[in-house]
């Protein structure tokens, strides 16, 4: 193992692109998916009501992202035979697991947003000073 990649995930650093666990990774980190695993951790939703809840997501997206997300097995999707049909979406153990640490993440980007925005700001008027000074 390189030196430089100590203490950090081996098989993410080291396996390139087509490292399994950066798939993983960027179907757990994506825009939708936070947002989806998230909403799921409160409790199970039918398609349109995840929907309204994510906000601001398509049909078609939503619908690949729940898709990606059961292949990974974070969720479940239990469609009942019934008229009209019936599908709730829930998270699998594995899931709620992974929907706990970016709820984390999500609550600690929130708690520091005004830091962010202070650090935005004196970034940006350093940068706008050097600029005039150059």
């Amino acid at each position: 193992m390189d030196v430089s990649n100590r203490g950090r995930w081996p098989g993410v650093m080291a396996n390139g692109e087509m490292c399994p666990s950066r798939l993983v990774l960027e179907h757990v980190t994506s825009r939708w998916g936070v947002l989806i695993l998230v909403v799921l951790l409160e409790r199970s939703y039918r398609f349109s009501e995840l929907r309204r809840e994510v906000g601001g997501v398509s049909e078609k997206m939503l619908a690949q992202t729940l898709q990606t997300l059961e292949r990974d097995g974070f969720v479940h999707r239990d469609a009942k035979p019934v008229i009209p049909p019936r599908v709730d979406y829930s998270l699998t153990a594995l899931g709620r697991e992974a929907a706990e640490r970016v709820d984390a993440l999500g609550r600690w980007t929130e708690s520091r947003l005004g830091a962010v925005q202070a650090a935005r700001e004196t970034y940006d008027a350093q940068k706008a000073h050097a600029s005039r000074t150059s």
